[in-house]
């Protein structure tokens, strides 16, 4: 018997058509966030952001600096995922409830903050991590929206400056992810075929 995560990864598709009638209830989209929060992030750094663009309006905005793609305006949803580059102050924020509750001492998180202080003073490094955690979170939600019955498709295709522009983000943050997420229309693909694994694995 397939055990219910496994049908969950082998089903997915990414949707391009999606049934603009429907609508995705507020508790929903937070459950979803909730969810894609569940994700890794070095050091607990949660160094992520959802916009949930739901408004005709906000749409409009969105689309046009998506290369007009259909499907953000079409989904009940489309989340801009985002990354933020890693703050080792607000890391100390992040990490208080576990070091009040005596599972990590003060030391050991005094001493994740001044890693990530130092590890990511490089801006390269930084705006990895960023991305890294974007998309981590991401993933996790489209599995968490495939689990409640909704189809989603993340997108790349997208002007990042125009999007930071029209949706207020700051100078630590980068869009790093478009995901649209709603009920799929019909007409969308099945899922396309996957290259062999003894050409993707590799022993050592």
């Amino acid at each position: 018997m397939t055990h219910p995560t496994i049908a969950l990864i082998e089903q997915r598709v990414s949707a391009n058509l999606f049934d603009a009638t429907y609508q995705l209830p507020d508790p929903d989209i937070e459950q979803l966030v909730r969810l894609a929060t569940r994700a890794p992030t070095a050091y607990n750094l949660q160094n992520w952001r959802f916009i949930a663009v739901r408004s005709p309006e906000a749409k409009a905005r969105l689309r046009a600096v998506a290369h007009g793609q259909a499907k953000v305006s079409q989904a009940a949803v489309t989340f801009i995922v985002i990354g933020q580059l890693p703050d080792h102050v607000a890391l100390g924020e992040r990490l208080r409830p576990f070091v009040e509750t005596g599972l990590m001492p003060a030391e050991t998180a005094a001493g994740w903050q001044e890693s990530v202080r130092t590890q990511y003073a490089d801006a390269k490094a930084a705006r990895d991590e960023a991305v890294r955690s974007a998309t981590l979170g991401a993933t996790t939600l489209i599995y968490a929206a495939e689990a409640l019955d909704l189809s989603t498709g993340p997108m790349g295709g997208f002007d990042a400056e125009g999007v930071s522009r029209e949706f207020g983000l700051g100078p630590d943050e980068l869009p790093v992810m478009l995901l649209a997420v709603g009920r799929a229309a019909p007409g969308n693909w099945p899922q396309k075929s996957r290259r062999a694994i003894g050409e993707v694995l590799h022993f050592s």
